[in-house]
């Protein structure tokens, strides 16, 4: 089917859009049992439209122009009213017939006219190039390679540059990355769409590329399997002079998605009618010369009138000579009269019976509401509570875990400490209840047992040393073959590799495999030959052993000597070998892991002598406490010290100050003070200070009392502390001003606690920076010069002897 242009004669293939409202649309704008009619090759006619041009091609030229004409002239009104509503393929199909039947009908009769002189041509104006120019078509540009159709109304007399500028909009790429060709040329961006023989509304079909395709490929921005409308459709409308033009229009899609503004449903049918928001204006109304919207008409003014009836109206009874029925009258009967005091009564006693049924049932809301959040309370109580019991169940369990399976020197040091409080119980009670030479051979008995739990306790340090030492070494080789790690501007964490790093790693790997008990003898000799051929990189007296050994090994496993009496000869290659691994000539990685540095000018101020073995150690072998002065004894001497005399646990300090340490990094991440601390000042702060009790209830647990802030605004401090229970805690987090909510007997004794502790860390260089500024003379009146004695036993431990 082809339609005549508004301003021109030449037949036009009509755009695909005209069918998409009753076709389902195929990629390339066709429908599916139809190719789309761009698809063909230029200047090729439709199937159906093949016979009869061939018909129209025995005519003449002037024969075919009258035809036309005629046809045009003739067929107006009809088309009028085809384009009035939706067609379907059905009558489509008989417009076509008819419109072929018509085109024949005008065809003969021009024949008999052929030798008329054509008047027509000379009443016809011939078009501009401008006018020309300024007429649309539609371009249908295929994407290559994806196989995307977009579809774009474009003016004839815009060149291919402009084109390109559009469309490189729409697909948000460069200009200069796009490559448009027609018939498989490519088209210069100088040439227009007319030089190219596209005619006024008209279509043609193009390829457009992109030469960066991996960079900036080209894919539509709506995928086509989501749009129900055509990208252009064609529209006749009717001019002002009554003749019928055809305007193509492109469609726009918004990207945002319209407002629902409501709308109607039906009852019987159900269906839905939405409010819709409409592009153009609303119809003006025309003036009908009166302001209608203004003051005056929305005031209303107040006039007195009087009126007079303009009937008169009488009533009658019965009288002399006159008769009035009866029988439609009504008998009326005064009822009660009600004052205006009972009118007003009846109702307040309305309202006063309004206002109680009102009022119960906001009591009773109240009343749920208060008994919701005592619920809630409750079970909060109980929640707590049964959280308490149950980390108090797990710090049993652990301790005795502990006991039972020691695994770290802390764990041995409660195992010395309770066999020290056993010790000291047992003397006391024969102390208290023996004599003479039962005394003497009671202790004696006592020193044995002492001295079989202590080789009982010795024993279980080999074993957890033994497999301590295992961990070690593997903890010891990842960190060495671990990657550089730090973190991005963007708190992204970057790792990197070096050589040094694959070095180690390689030698971790090859360690875990010499160290493998359960291996076949065939991959036995295989990781000792790679073992061989790595250390035989390097030659000198480390690497000759151990490839001495290893010869020996592969010996005495080809005579068959058995696994378990080889079991020595593989120790020694295993230490061997990881005396290689630890070298840093042959392992550059774990030189900044080694305790003793390979530069001994780092040496020089790092070394201080013990004053209890005499041997000179590094300043990280060293626990030195806030309040110590000088270097006295290293860990080893003072653990040992430790185990000989005091036997003291210092893990439930240690919990205390890990536990105080976490509470203020999250109120404070500059807090400082706490991280000063060790477990010996906490100890001093919870025996001497705090007499190891909690300050309101005076709980004994160690393992129950924590340290939190004194006021709250202020940074945690020895001086702005308080020792309480798990319990106690929370309660004196919510208080806002202590000097409010506490007496005032209680705050003096918290400030002295407070005095004595600044007294104590007072002459601590460290600490004194933090001191507030307070005169010292102050200091020196309040508190008292005697000296201090800090006591070494624990107090008394409430855990039942069953748990133990």
């Amino acid at each position: 089917m082809s339609e005549r242009g508004a301003g021109g004669d030449q037949e036009v293939p009509e755009d695909e859009g005209d069918n998409a409202a009753t076709a389902n649309p195929q990629p390339g704008g066709g429908t599916a049992g139809e190719p789309p009619e761009d698809d063909r090759e230029p200047g090729r006619p439709a199937p159906g439209q093949a016979a009869f041009e061939s018909r129209l091609s025995t005519f003449t030229p002037d024969v075919l122009e009258a035809a036309e004409e005629a046809e045009t002239q003739a067929d107006l009104p009809d088309h009028a009213e085809q384009l009035g509503g939706p067609q379907t393929a059905e009558n489509v199909g008989n417009s076509l017939e008819t419109d072929c039947t018509d085109v024949r009908e005008t065809v003969e009769e021009a024949e008999t006219q052929a030798n008329l002189p054509d008047d027509t041509k000379q009443l016809r104006e011939p078009q501009t190039t401008e006018s020309v120019g300024n007429s649309t078509a539609t371009v249908k540009l295929v994407l290559v390679p994806e196989g995307h159709v977009m579809t774009v109304a474009f003016a004839i007399g815009l060149s291919i540059q402009e084109l390109k500028s559009h469309l490189a909009s729409e697909l948000r790429v460069p200009v200069e990355v796009l490559q448009i060709s027609l018939d498989g040329r490519m088209v210069e961006e100088k040439q227009s769409l007319m030089e190219l023989g596209v005619q006024p509304h008209g279509s043609t079909r193009m390829e457009m590329s992109s030469t960066e395709p991996n960079a900036h490929p080209l894919r539509p921005l709506r995928p086509p399997e989501h749009d129900h409308m055509p990208d252009v459709i064609t529209v006749r409308v009717q001019r002002d002079d009554g003749v019928f033009q055809e305007v193509v229009v492109e469609i726009e899609r918004p990207p945002q998605q319209k407002a629902f503004m409501g709308g109607y449903r039906h009852r019987l049918t159900g269906v839905e009618y939405h409010h819709t928001a409409v592009q153009t204006l609303p119809k003006r109304r025309p003036d009908r010369g009166v302001i209608v919207f203004s003051r005056d008409t929305q005031t209303v003014e107040l006039k007195s009138q009087a009126q007079q009836c303009p009937v008169n109206v009488s009533t009658q009874m019965t009288g002399i000579g006159c008769y009035v029925s009866c029988v439609n009258d009504k008998l009326v009967v005064p009822g009660n009269y009600i004052t205006a005091d009972e009118y007003h009564d009846r109702r307040l006693r309305a309202v006063i019976c309004l206002q109680s049924f009102a009022r119960r049932w906001l009591a009773r809301q109240a009343v749920d509401r208060l008994r919701r959040e005592r619920d809630r309370r409750l079970a909060w109580l109980e929640l707590q509570e049964r959280r308490r019991r149950e980390e108090k169940e797990e710090q049993l369990r652990d301790r005795r875990q502990r006991w039972m399976n020691p695994k770290r020197s802390e764990d041995l040091n409660l195992l010395y400490h309770a066999l020290e409080k056993w010790r000291c119980e047992e003397e006391q009670r024969i102390n208290s209840s023996l004599q003479g030479a039962e005394r003497k051979a009671a202790l004696c008995l006592l020193l044995e047992q002492e001295t079989q739990l202590i080789a009982a306790i010795g024993r279980h340090r080999i074993a957890v040393q033994s497999n301590n030492y295992d961990k070690a070494i593997r903890n010891f080789l990842d960190k060495s073959a671990a990657p550089h790690q730090w973190r991005a501007a963007d708190g992204r964490l970057i790792e990197m590799d070096s050589q040094h790093t694959v070095r180690a790693r390689e030698l971790r790997d090859l360690y875990n495999n010499v160290s493998l008990p359960t291996a076949s003898q065939e991959q036995r000799l295989h990781v000792l030959m790679t073992l061989k051929h790595t250390v035989k990189e390097h030659k000198c007296q480390l690497t000759r052993d151990i490839v001495d050994l290893i010869d020996r090994e592969v010996d005495l496993m080809t005579r068959g000597v058995k696994a378990a009496s080889l079991e020595g000869l593989r120790k020694r290659i295993s230490t061997l070998f990881l005396q290689y691994i630890k070298t840093p000539a042959f392992n550059p990685e774990v030189a900044k892991l080694l305790k003793v540095p390979q530069n001994p000018s780092q040496l020089k101020n790092d070394m201080f002598l013990c004053r209890s073995c005499h041997r000179y150690r590094r300043s990280a072998d060293f626990s030195l406490a806030a309040s110590a002065g000088l270097i006295g004894q290293c860990r080893d001497c003072a653990g040992l010290d430790n185990i000989a005399r005091s036997r003291n646990d210092f893990s439930c300090y240690k919990n205390i100050l890990r536990r105080l340490r976490a509470d203020e990094q999250e109120l404070n991440e500059r807090a400082k003070i706490p991280f000063l601390l060790q477990a010996e000042d906490v100890r001093y702060l919870v025996e001497v200070v705090w007499a190891s009790r909690s300050a309101l209830h005076a709980s004994s647990d160690l393992y129950n009392l924590v340290f939190v802030r004194w006021e709250r605004k202020k940074d945690w401090s020895p001086w702005n502390c308080i020792l309480l229970s798990k319990e106690e805690t929370s309660a004196h987090l919510e208080v806002l001003d202590v000097h409010e909510a506490y007496e005032a007997t209680f705050i003096r004794r918290i400030e002295h606690k407070h005095m004595l502790a600044r007294r104590h860390f007072s002459h601590i260089p460290v600490m004194a920076e933090y001191l507030d500024s307070q005169p010292a003379a102050t200091l020196g009146n309040q508190l008292v010069s005697k000296p201090i004695t800090m006591t070494v036993k624990h107090a008394t431990d409430t855990t039942p002897a069953s748990a133990r």
